[in-house]
Formats: C-alpha cells, sequence, structure tokens
C-alpha cells in the first residue's frame, strides 16, 4: 500500500486513463440521453440469456445518471435490461440524492423494483449497487419482501457495516457544492455511521438472507467506508472480492470502483451470470 493518499490518487489516474479508453465513447452517448439512452427502457424484455433486468442503484451524493455513465452502456451491451432511479431525495435539495432516512428510501427500492417486473414480466431481478447503494437494498431484502423478488446483490464498495462521518465526508470532493449538505438535516448519512441505530437493526442476527445471491466488490484504497473489509458479508452464498486480488496494478478508490472502473465492471458481469462467468484480470480492462 503506497503510504500517501495523493500519490495513489495520481496512481490511480493513470490507470484509470486506461480505463476511459475503453469507456469513454459508451458513457458520451449514455451522457447525450440519459437516462433514457441505452438504458431505463421499459420496452426492453429480458432475452433466454439474460432473464432478469437489472436495477442500479445510487450511492450517496449521486444519481440515476451520474453513477451509471459507464456501467449502464457496459450491461447494456452485454444484452441485459438496465434500469436505474433516484432515491432518498430531501425537498428542495436537486442532483444529490441518497441523503433521505434509509429505510424509507428502501421503500421506493420496492416500488421501483415492482415498476420494473411489471414492465418487464420478468419473475426476478438482479441488484447492482455502489456504496449505499449496495448496502440500502439489503433493507429491502430484509424487511419489505425484497428476497422473493431479487436472485442476485452486487454492491460495489457498499458499506455494509457503517462506516465514520468523516469517512463520509471524503466523498465532498467528488460532488462539488455538496459540502453544505453536512450542515443541514441528512438522516441517510446518520443511518450509516457505524452503530447507528439504523445499522444495527441492518445487521442484528446475520447480514444476510437465504435465497439471494451477494456478491461484494471492495478495494483496499477505499477512504470512505473504513475499514474496507467492513464491506464483506457473511454466509452460505456471499462472494466477496478485494479488486487488488484481480487486478494489482489497480489503485481505484471508493468513487471510481463504481463509476469508471471495469475490472469490477467485469466482476460484477461475472456475478450476473455465473454460468458464463470468465477470469477477472487486469486485461479486463479492454473487454
Amino acid at each position: 500500500m503506497l503510504p500517501f493518499p495523493r500519490a495513489r490518487r495520481h496512481l490511480a489516474a493513470l490507470f484509470l486513463a486506461a480505463v476511459a479508453v475503453a469507456t469513454v465513447p459508451a458513457a458520451t452517448a449514455a451522457a447525450a440521453g440519459a437516462p433514457s439512452s441505452g438504458w431505463n427502457d421499459f420496452g426492453c424484455r429480458p432475452s433466454a440469456s439474460h432473464p432478469r433486468p437489472v436495477v442500479l442503484v445510487h450511492g450517496t451524493f449521486a444519481n440515476s445518471v451520474d453513477n451509471w455513465l459507464s456501467l449502464a452502456p457496459y450491461l447494456k451491451d452485454r444484452g441485459y435490461c438496465v434500469f436505474s432511479f433516484d432515491y432518498g431525495r430531501l425537498p428542495g435539495v436537486p442532483v444529490f440524492y441518497g441523503l433521505g432516512p434509509i429505510d424509507e428510501s428502501a421503500g421506493q427500492l420496492s416500488a421501483f423494483v415492482d415498476k420494473v417486473l411489471a414492465a418487464t414480466g420478468a419473475a426476478k431481478t438482479d441488484l447492482v449497487g455502489h456504496s449505499q447503494g449496495g448496502m440500502m437494498p439489503r433493507y429491502y431484502l430484509k424487511f419489505l419482501g425484497g428476497a422473493a423478488k431479487v436472485n442476485t446483490l452486487v454492491g460495489i464498495a457498499p458499506d455494509n457495516h457503517g462506516t465514520t462521518l468523516d469517512g463520509l465526508a471524503n466523498l465532498l470532493p467528488y460532488f462539488p457544492g455538496a459540502g453544505y449538505l453536512l450542515s443541514t438535516a441528512t438522516p441517510g448519512l446518520a443511518d450509516q455511521v457505524a452503530g447507528s441505530a439504523f445499522m444495527n437493526r441492518l445487521n442484528a442476527g446475520g447480514d444476510t438472507v437465504p435465497g439471494v445471491h451477494y456478491t461484494v466488490i471492495a478495494t483496499q484504497f477505499d477512504e470512505v467506508v473504513t475499514p474496507w473489509r467492513s464491506q464483506y458479508l457473511t454466509g452460505p452464498d456471499v462472494h466477496n472480492v478485494q479488486l487488488q486480488d484481480l487486478c494489482a496494478a489497480d489503485l481505484s478508490e471508493h468513487v471510481a470502483i463504481g463509476t469508471v472502473d471495469r475490472i469490477a465492471f467485469h466482476e460484477t458481469a461475472n456475478a450476473l451470470d455465473p454460468a458464463h462467468a470468465t477470469a477477472t484480470t487486469c486485461a479486463s480492462v479492454f473487454d
């Protein structure tokens, strides 16, 4: 591990430059008409090879578009019906979402999953979430009946057991203008602090439920969810992955792993279709 955060960020930028070569064209196309161009097509019908629609769940301070400009086209190009939505909006706060009470956000996820299933005719969906979006669905699965409607949950850098407020504050440089939200009522942040009443309830009696396949993809350079191993889940149907075990040259931190990292994307695709999984390596940047 490099001892200096600035050096790590510099090297990560060099690595992600190679990632950008593969992702920028798709991201640019998606941005031109996102979120309705390429994904959020409610006329999409799942194929026999990919029978479950994929619902993408954004992270804290993010939204249904900016979090997924790379991953949504990546999955769409591989034949999936892909959907995303906004949750956790605070009154009078535009653009920056995932800030409302997380139990209420889980209810919004429940309603959106029902909408997707009704539109596509599928029996179940798969969920892929980044940061809070990888953790919040677990409330839906555990308390709101979601386990009957979800086959797989992929959490990319999820704060499954909470983090510190200092860790959440490390997100702010990535979202200019969001700093003022720390001085207002943001229950979605308070719920994510380790040891909060929400976290204690979510993880009481175990952090998984039967019938759902779980994959967690984490990076050792995560500066938001700390310690980074707290992202891991336990249970008989859990696959915990450290990004650097797949590609030691990948220095992505909390935001990059879920927004532009093709190594994480490849492992996500493996989790969604394990019967056709292929080895995830540094070369997966060019898939």
